[in-house]
């Protein structure tokens, strides 16, 4: 397949959990941001030259490709992997970045004040990552054999989450366990399957499984 029909059955796709259409890399910091979506999720590509309606614009120079670099190498943290092919269509230049997920999660975008933010991609957008998510990946980082101890307190918050979908703020209120214990037994429940978190309305709700 040449680049042309390559390109074009990629941008049939649309944007999606795995794909992202970039006009043009004006700022790196906020290409960080996709960089670290696709590096907590699933993993991804990005389209550079590619307009939203699947218009092919090219990337204007190498200054361009530069800040590709510099969104992947200098504004995350750890530095996410990703690879960049670049295709040639019409006379115009488009750049593939692939990013595989990470071992290493969080991957953190830096933004303008030096501020870390991690990342995660839901459906074809980059939300920041919530607080269990963070203590989810620190989770996955204890040995697989971890067990679940089944404490009066990890009970209250099960019972807590019966039937109903809520979110942190409403775990932390009606079960009256400190915030910072929720979050902890919140992302073990999550791991052991008994918890489970939905993205709805712009909010991150919480639900036994």
């Amino acid at each position: 397949m040449d680049d042309k029909r390559y390109i074009q059955s990629l941008i049939k796709e649309g944007e999606h959990q795995q794909q992202d259409f970039k006009y043009r890399v004006s700022n790196a910091i906020k290409l960080a941001k996709s960089v670290s979506a696709f590096a907590n999720t699933d993993g991804g590509r990005l389209l550079i030259g590619v307009r939203d309606d699947g218009h092919m614009s090219g990337v204007r120079d190498e200054e361009e490709i530069y800040m590709m670099h510099q969104a992947a190498y200098r504004y995350c943290r750890p530095q996410a992997s990703i690879k960049f092919d670049t295709y040639h269509v019409e006379g115009r230049t488009i750049v593939i970045a692939t990013v595989p997920p990470s071992d290493k999660r969080p991957i953190c975008a830096i933004d303008d004040e030096g501020h870390q933010r991690a990342y995660i991609r839901i459906a074809d957008e980059n939300i920041v990552a919530s607080p269990v998510h963070l203590a989810i990946w620190r989770e996955a980082q204890k040995p697989q054999g971890a067990m679940m101890t089944y404490t009066d307190t990890v009970r209250k918050l099960i019972d807590t989450l019966q039937n109903q979908q809520i979110t942190l703020n409403q775990v932390v209120r009606l079960s009256k366990i400190p915030r910072h214990k929720v979050i902890t037994l919140l992302a073990r429940l999550i791991r052991f399957h008994v918890a489970k978190w939905e993205y709805i309305n712009q909010q991150f709700l919480f639900s036994n499984d």
